[in-house]
């Protein structure tokens, strides 16, 4: 069993190297990141380009202090493959984070219009009001590429059971709306090392522990 596991492992990199999007008019795989506040949206992003690239990166911020949002703006990531200029199939699109208070972190409507690629790089998003068709980072006319392929939805493990009911629903809302535009979904927990520590002493047993299983469950949103 543990030689099939380690097979595996060296199977996913190689998977991912040679990984191309299945439409010719597709150059890149969008992925949107969302989630709560301090949930590990920005780390996650880190720990993919420190695994790709085989070194340590941290090129999207993360602050594990704050309570609120550190991401502000709307920014996509690419990682390089090989030399310089040559980037892997997919990029990753970092958001400010949901919030407990209505008028509070990013804005479900903001999240529907950038999974359908109306919303440029480097937007400013503001809690209280959705982007303007008249502002300059509204794309008027997205094309494939400008669009959200895959949502990701990034949850800590520490706080999954204590979210707050407006989060849920804002998070729920947006699951629905991707639903409703076909996009793939999945879900992903967190600082399970800090919730479980029989993971923190090794993070194979992040397969046998039960905590993170009811963790999981409770994730449903």
């Amino acid at each position: 069993m543990e030689e099939h596991t380690m097979g595996l492992q060296r199977q996913r990199p190689e998977f991912v190297r040679d990984y191309h999007p299945h439409n010719d008019e597709l150059q890149q795989l969008r992925i949107l990141l969302c989630g709560p506040a301090g949930s590990g949206k920005s780390s996650f992003i880190n720990s993919v380009d420190t695994v790709l690239k085989g070194r340590v990166c941290g090129r999207a911020l993360a602050n594990a202090i704050s309570q609120g949002s550190y991401t502000l703006q709307y920014k996509t990531y690419k990682i390089q493959k090989g030399g310089a200029g040559t980037f892997y199939p997919f990029v990753f699109n970092d958001i400010m984070g949901i919030e407990k208070d209505t008028n509070g972190g990013v804005r479900v409507d903001d999240i529907n219009l950038a999974m359908k690629g109306h919303i440029k790089d480097g937007y400013n998003f503001n809690p209280r009001i959705k982007i303007s068709e008249d502002d300059r980072s509204y794309n008027r006319t997205p094309t494939l590429n400008d669009r959200a392929h895959v949502l990701v939805c990034v949850v800590s493990t520490s706080t999954v059971n204590i979210l707050s009911d407006e989060s849920v629903r804002k998070m729920r809302e947006v699951r629905l709306a991707a639903r409703d535009l076909g996009i793939p979904q999945l879900a992903i927990l967190t600082k399970i090392d800090e919730a479980c520590p029989e993971v923190k002493k090794d993070v194979k047993n992040v397969y046998k522990s039960k905590y993170l299983k009811e963790k999981c469950e409770i994730g449903h949103i």
